[in-house]
């Protein structure tokens, strides 16, 4: 297991006011109008998610990236649980041409406005329960998803990742490493559930025995 950083190549590009947040619309209904994982998480306002998810190549970077250290190839099959629209996996298949990609996400809406591309990969489920037989996949990514769920269910999906992946599996979540940070992720986020330090995550890796790599974002 190792921590790597990927999505730095993406986090650090959105510019944040941590204190607009909380004050310029109501966070709880902010919230509650997020985990519903519709329009308006999607591309409603940008006060409620997103503000308008809409493809613009970004991710690219992050996918040929992986390419790169996973030494992925034609004929290697993908899972991307909390694909959301499928970015991502439109990526794979334009930095790796032959790629095998299969995403999962538990938002309808996301799944019906995906890229048009890649959308008839893409299954509605659950992160704590995957469809799909052991070892299934050469390679498992899940970025800025299980940090969404409750305990029991991070529980879950932990294992779940470990045993449908093979060797190679990466996930991203949120964490802080000291107060400052903390109070920025709790300002911030909409819908994260599992606040945990670097070390608390190390703790849910070795318990639930995922043994694939890992990435943090940071609220500096």
């Amino acid at each position: 297991m190792a921590y790597l950083d990927f999505i730095g190549l993406v986090h650090k590009q959105t510019k944040r006011d941590y204190v607009a947040r909380v004050t310029e619309y109501p966070k709880a209904k902010a919230a509650e109008l997020a985990k519903q994982w519709g329009y308006d998480y999607w591309d409603g306002d940008r006060k409620t998610g997103y503000g308008g998810m809409r493809y613009d190549g970004r991710w690219e970077k992050v996918a040929r990236a992986m390419k790169d250290h996973y030494q992925l190839k034609p004929g290697d099959r993908i899972l991307d649980v909390g694909c959301g629209k499928g970015y991502l996996l439109y990526d794979f298949t334009q930095v790796v041409p032959g790629i095998e990609v299969t995403g999962l996400d538990i938002s309808e809406y996301a799944i019906e406005h995906a890229k048009p591309e890649i959308k008839n990969r893409i299954v509605k489920g659950d992160a704590s329960s995957l469809p799909f037989e052991d070892n299934a996949f050469e390679f498992v990514v899940s970025i800025t998803t299980l940090h969404n769920l409750r305990c029991y269910d991070l529980h879950k999906a932990l294992q779940e990742i470990e045993r449908v992946g093979k060797d190679k599996k990466f996930i991203c979540v949120e964490s802080y490493r000291n107060e400052s940070e903390k109070a920025n992720l709790l300002y911030w986020q909409l819908t994260c559930e599992a606040f945990h330090s670097p070390e608390e995550w190390d703790w849910w890796f070795k318990e639930t025995g995922y043994t694939g790599d890992h990435g943090f974002i940071f609220f500096e």
